[in-house]
C-alpha cells in the first residue's frame, strides 16, 4: 500500500551531483566532452538541477564549466566551493544559477579538520553569503558533516544562512552515518527555524543513502543530492534512478524526471567512470528484471502484476524469463514453444534435468543452440529406446 505524505502540496527539486561528487569517486576523471553528454543527457530526462563543478580546481575544470553553461540547458546549474574568499572569486564570470558555500559544522572537523571554532564558522557564513549574493548568486550553504554536528549548533548555523541571504541549506550526511528515523528528526527541527529551502545530500557508506534522502523529504527537505547509479565517494551518493522511483511508487510523488531512455545515460556513465553495472543493481541491473525461479515465472505468465513491484516499461524495458536450475516446466514449455518446437510435459522434464545439470556446471544460462542440443539429444535417445 502506497504511503501519502502528509505534505501532498510538497514540491521535490532533484539536484543532480554526478559531475561533481560523481566524478570525486576515487579513479573517476570524465573528459569534457564525456561532461557534455552527461549534462545533455541528464537535461533530456528533465532532470531540474546538475551541480557541474568545482571552479577551485583549476582553469581546466573551470572551461568545462563555462562548455556546459553554453549548451543553453533547461536545468538551473550549480557549482560547488569551500566558504572561503578565494573560492568565491574563481566564480566570478561563470554563468551559473547558484554557487554552494561548503562549511564544516561538526565539531570534529571544524576542530581537527580547520583547526577553529564555533563561532568562526558563524562569521564566515555572515561574512561570505552576502558577497556571493552581491556577485548575483542564489546560494546555498552546504553543511559538511551536518550529520555529526551539535543539534542546537546546527540550527543556530542554518539561521545565520538565511539571515545573511542565503536561499538553501544542504544538510550534508558527509558520513554516511544517519538512518532515516534521525534525518526525518533534524529536517523537522530545521524546517521549524527557518523558511530556507533544504537539501538532503547522503552518502551510502551504511547502504542507506536512498532511505534516508526519502527519509529527508518526509521530514521537509524541498531538494535532494543525487547521481546516476549512486556514484561518488566511497560508497557513493543516493542514485538518481532509485530516489526518483521510490518518491514515484512509495509517495506518489512525481519529479518530472523521466526515466524511459534511462539506459542511455546509465551506459554512458558506467562507460566514462569505468564503473560497471552490478548484475544485481537495483532499477538498472540486468538482473531487476530478469526471472528463472519456476513459483515466479508462472505467476508471470499468468499475470504479470503477481510478481511486478515497478513495471520496467517505466524504465524503457521489459521482464526477461531465462531458463536455470531453479526453472519449472512451464518455463520449458514455454521457452520451446517460442522456438517453434511443441513439447510434450514428460519430454519438459527431461530436459530440464539437462538444464539443471548444464547450468550447475557452467554456471550461466544456456543459449538457443544449447536449448536445440537438448532437445536433439532427448529425441535421439528416445529413438533408442523405441
Amino acid at each position: 500500500m502506497k504511503q501519502v505524505l502528509e505534505r501532498k502540496e510538497q514540491k521535490v527539486i532533484i539536484d543532480d551531483t554526478t559531475l561533481r561528487d560523481g566524478e570525486q569517486s576515487a579513479g573517476v576523471a570524465f573528459s569534457l566532452q564525456e561532461k557534455l553528454s552527461i549534462a545533455r543527457q541528464l537535461d533530456s530526462l528533465g532532470v531540474p538541477e546538475m551541480e557541474i563543478g568545482i571552479p577551485a580546481m583549476g582553469v581546466e575544470e573551470r572551461r568545462s564549466i563555462e562548455a556546459i553553461t553554453e549548451l543553453d540547458l533547461n536545468a538551473n546549474l550549480l557549482v560547488w566551493c569551500r566558504m572561503r574568499g578565494d573560492d568565491l572569486k574563481l566564480c566570478s564570470g561563470l554563468n551559473v544559477d547558484m554557487v554552494d558555500l561548503s562549511i564544516p559544522v561538526s565539531d570534529q572537523q571544524i576542530g581537527k579538520k580547520l583547526g577553529r571554532d564555533r563561532h568562526w564558522v558563524l562569521n564566515e557564513i555572515e561574512r561570505l553569503v552576502p558577497d556571493a549574493v552581491d556577485m548575483g548568486f542564489d546560494v546555498c550553504v552546504g553543511g559538511e558533516d551536518s550529520s555529526r554536528a551539535d543539534p542546537d549548533f546546527l540550527m543556530h548555523v542554518v539561521e545565520a544562512a538565511q539571515k545573511a541571504g542565503a536561499k538553501r541549506f544542504r544538510f550534508a550526511d558527509t558520513m554516511g552515518v544517519m538512518e532515516p528515523f534521525g534525518v526525518i528528526n533534524v529536517f523537522q527541527q530545521m524546517r521549524s527555524v527557518c523558511d530556507l529551502n533544504l537539501e538532503m545530500h547522503a552518502h551510502d557508506d551504511l547502504g542507506l543513502a536512498t532511505a534516508n534522502t526519502l527519509a529527508a523529504i518526509r521530514g521537509g527537505a524541498s531538494h535532494v543530492n543525487t547521481t546516476v547509479h549512486g556514484l561518488g565517494e566511497r560508497a557513493g551518493n543516493a542514485a538518481l534512478e532509485e530516489v526518483v522511483m521510490g518518491l514515484k511508487h512509495l509517495y506518489n510523488i512525481e519529479t518530472d524526471v523521466d526515466l524511459h531512455s534511462y539506459e542511455n545515460i546509465s551506459s554512458l556513465v558506467s562507460k566514462a567512470s569505468g564503473r560497471p553495472i552490478s548484475w544485481q543493481k537495483s532499477i538498472v541491473g540486468d538482473g531487476v528484471f530478469t526471472h528463472e525461479a519456476g513459483i515466479h515465472v508462472d505467476g508471470l505468465i499468468k499475470d504479470p502484476m503477481n510478481y511486478q513491484g515497478i513495471d520496467p516499461a517505466d524504465l524503457g524495458r521489459e521482464h526477461q524469463l531465462v531458463l536455470g536450475k531453479h526453472s519449472g516446466t512451464q518455463a520449458i514449455l514455454r521457452a520451446y514453444d517460442e522456438l517453434g518446437i511443441n513439447l510434450h510435459k514428460d519430454q519438459a522434464n527431461r530436459i530440464l534435468s539437462s538444464i539443471r545439470n548444464y547450468v550447475t556446471r557452467t554456471k550461466r544460462t544456456p543459449e538457443v543452440n544449447e536449448l536445440l542440443r537438448f532437445y536433439d539429444e532427448l529425441s535421439e535417445l528416445t529413438c533408442l529406446q523405441a
